[in-house]
């Protein structure tokens, strides 16, 4: 995202979420304990509007997308959300349903990695949350469900459709989405849904560790990395590999390559500057 805001201020205060960055690592904290996390109208406003204010700024290098308390997130809250939209038209839905895919795009597009730190139950939404970002932790008391179906809706909500069968296959993929089954800590493991599986509450430590390890690392390769990951998944291999080509050669022109050769000459660590 290109960094130029023109007259847009920073958002001085974060209503809907708790937001604290601490030398390049952002921690986002989902923070309604008592409703198990669950989302609001405002509380997806601020995770788009945050990432965008982010990805211009460029000073923050990792973040970690957690919930406070019991849980993760239970998805769109029942009163709040689900109740709400029972008076919407049409034009109205739309709206809404573009805001939580525009929140989706947001963790996928930013150029920085995104870490969801995982307990208790990932549900509805909450579980797309995690599934877009770019490491899921988790400990052991995860659950993810992707409940749409269940409430009457598709089980294709803010892009579930599109990543879900590339990060599990289209087969387990189908099977979670059709039926909304919980998914447990072991077998999301298993098929691919989290990254990191840590012990019990440590999940939160875990994120923190691993966002430290990435901010610490070569920024630029990271979001390109991250990029190509994303623009690729849908190019035949030709236009992959010329795509790769051409990032390459960029970052060839930058200074963290020739970082790590003077490192490595000098036998030192690199000293990475994210240029």
């Amino acid at each position: 995202m290109s960094p130029f805001t023109g007259s847009a201020p920073r958002t001085p205060d974060w209503q809907h979420l708790r937001y604290e960055v601490d030398d390049g690592v952002a921690t986002v904290t989902l923070a309604r304990p008592d409703k198990l996390n669950a989302l609001t109208f405002g509380a997806y406003a601020d995770l788009r509007d945050l990432l965008a204010e982010l990805s211009r700024d460029k000073s923050v290098r990792a973040l970690i997308l957690g919930g406070e308390g019991r849980g993760f997130c239970s998805g769109g809250d029942v009163d709040e959300i689900i109740g709400a939209t029972l008076a919407m038209d049409t034009a109205q839905l739309l709206d809404f349903n573009r805001m939580t895919g525009q929140v989706v795009r947001a963790i996928r597009e930013c150029p920085f990695p995104v870490i969801a730190a995982v307990h208790g139950v990932a549900a509805g939404a909450g579980a797309v949350l995690a599934l877009a970002a770019d490491f899921r932790v988790a400990d052991p008391s995860a659950r993810f469900s992707f409940l749409f179906t269940r409430v009457g809706l598709s089980g294709g909500d803010m892009g579930a459709a599109y990543l879900l069968p590339r990060v599990v296959g289209l087969g387990h993929a189908t099977r979670l989405l059709m039926l909304g089954d919980p998914v447990r800590a072991p077998e999301a493991e298993r098929i691919g849904l989290i990254s990191e599986l840590t012990d019990e509450g440590k999940a939160a430590e875990a994120a923190r560790t691993l966002a430290r390890r990435l901010a610490d690392g070569p920024a630029l390769a990271y979001a390109q990395t991250k990029a190509l990951l994303t623009s690729e998944l849908d190019m035949p291999l030709a236009a992959a590999v010329e795509l790769d080509a051409a990032t390459q050669a960029l970052l060839m022109n930058g200074e963290d390559y020739k970082e790590f050769h003077a490192a490595f000459t000098e036998k030192r660590p690199p000293k990475w500057q994210g240029r």
